[in-house]
């Protein structure tokens, strides 16, 4: 059974750095499909952020490119966010998804505050 697991979430000030990892067991997966980061702030919905194919092009959320790097390690089954120069709205609980797939992690949380 494939499922994935999310960590690195927690508290940051503004201008701060993070970085999220997901990690997939059950299915070698990184290599063979296209993956993506998610996000979900209180009282929104979910929204993609950053995705990355199985040949490692990316693409980014308009509100994020410049600051977030997407990437992944297909020999240890884990994809990354790295979050730089973190702002308030960035404040969410982030998930990783298999693309085309509703195989999704049960999140982390990301909280941008003084």
């Amino acid at each position: 059974q494939v499922r994935l697991v999310e960590s690195g979430g927690g508290t940051v000030q503004p201008g701060g750095s993070l970085r999220l990892s997901c990690s997939a067991s059950g299915v070698i997966m990184f290599r063979i499909y296209d993956m993506a980061w998610y996000r979900q702030a209180p009282g929104k919905e979910r929204e993609l952020v950053a995705s990355i194919s199985r040949d490692g092009s990316t693409n980014y959320s308009d509100s994020v490119k410049g600051r977030f790097i997407i990437s992944k390690e297909s020999t240890k089954n884990t994809m990354y966010l790295q979050m730089n120069n973190l702002k308030p709205e960035d404040t969410a609980e982030y998930y990783c998804r298999r693309l085309g797939t509703e195989i999704w992690g049960q999140g982390t949380l990301v909280t941008v505050s003084q």
